[in-house]
């Protein structure tokens, strides 16, 4: 069996309505990269500048005249909208607080009712480390689904029972006949607060998956259980189980746009941001389809390493102390395109470049 049937072949349950595939959404294959210098300049991040940098961004994924417009092609008046931002690798590179205004500005501009816009991710104890809340404009909610990291991730307080993948895989010491050990339930946050879902990622090396940009972001940040999918440097499944998360219709259903955090990038060492692997991209990326977008930035991930004069993302081998894992799997990426779940095809990929 290939790791696409594997992925494939998981148990959802999900009450959703599964005919409504939408992902990769209005756009397939196609994403904008807006590069402006002035997103960070001398280490500060530029407001006016993030805000042209998304207008420039919207305008051309949609092809429509204003923000306002833009925007209102996803989103419309009564919505409850989430935004997931990524608060692992703090303090160097973590979703912006500008670009997280930005997004809400946005929204609001299409109608968007400030007390209908929930930010969030998984661990609240991570999100106020980081300062979410006191980012926040005012009625904008927040919330998580669970207090912190653990280890084993079991317990199902914040998800919901009746939505969950159920995958032929536990951390090691588990029977495979445990269902709370081989299930991961997604988000109450997912399934039950918000109707439409806009994911902020960032731009990240990652040792056990390659590289963490969107589709990791939704697979490890809306359900529980997914330690087991990397529980050692030797048993790594993310190949496989980001895919089978994301294809969960409730998350591909509500996920409608994707917008990636580049202005500061990760190119080794990752989740955990080590500022010796930090630079300055000043680059967001704007996409409807997760899969092409993360194959676009996977590629700048690379071009960066082998700038610095390390391997590729796949070739790479652990070093002993920034990367541990023996094989990374970036090819969760390609998997994700093998289910249907966006474009992994460079040749029908729609990249559009754009300089300020």
């Amino acid at each position: 069996m290939t790791a696409a049937q594997l992925a494939a072949g998981a148990q959802v349950s999900s009450k959703s309505d599964s005919s409504k595939l939408a992902m990769p959404g209005l756009y397939r294959g196609r994403v904008v990269a807006v590069h402006n210098p002035a997103t960070i300049v001398s280490g500060r991040f530029g407001g006016e500048a993030i805000h042209q940098t998304i207008y420039k961004g919207m305008t051309q994924l949609t092809g429509a005249p204003d923000l306002r417009s833009a925007w209102s092609q996803f989103v419309e008046p009564g919505d409850v909208v989430g935004i997931k931002v990524n608060p692992v690798g703090m303090p160097h590179v973590i979703s912006c607080a500008e670009v997280l205004r930005e997004i809400v500005y946005g929204l609001k501009s299409a109608g968007v009712k400030a007390n209908d816009i929930v930010v969030y991710d998984r661990y609240r104890r991570q999100f106020v480390k980081a300062g979410f809340d006191k980012w926040l404009p005012d009625g904008v909610r927040w919330m998580a689904a669970c207090e912190d990291y653990d280890e084993i991730q079991h317990a199902i307080e914040g998800y919901d029972p009746d939505h969950y993948l159920d995958m032929a895989l536990t951390r090691p010491g588990y029977d495979i006949s445990n269902v709370t050990a081989r299930r991961s339930y997604a988000a109450r946050f997912i399934t039950k607060e918000v109707n439409k879902l806009i994911n902020l990622a960032v731009l990240k090396d990652h040792q056990s998956a390659g590289v963490t940009l969107a589709l990791k972001n939704l697979s490890h940040g809306l359900v529980n259980n997914v330690s087991r999918s990397h529980s050692t440097t030797t048993s790594n499944a993310c190949g496989v189980f980001i895919p089978a998360v994301v294809a969960l219709p409730v998350i591909r259903n509500k996920a409608i746009l994707h917008v990636m955090d580049g202005i500061k990038g990760l190119y080794h060492g990752g989740p955990g941001s080590r500022p010796q692997f930090v630079w300055e991209h000043k680059t967001m990326y704007f996409a409807t389809d997760p899969v092409a977008l993360d194959r676009v930035c996977w590629k700048v991930i690379d071009e960066k390493r082998v700038q610095a004069g390390m391997k590729p993302v796949a070739e790479s081998r652990p070093d002993g102390k920034n990367d541990t894992f023996l094989s990374r799997q970036p090819e969760h990426i390609e998997l994700a395109g093998a289910l249907g779940l966006g474009e992994y095809n460079e040749a029908k990929i729609d990249l559009r470049k754009i300089q300020l």
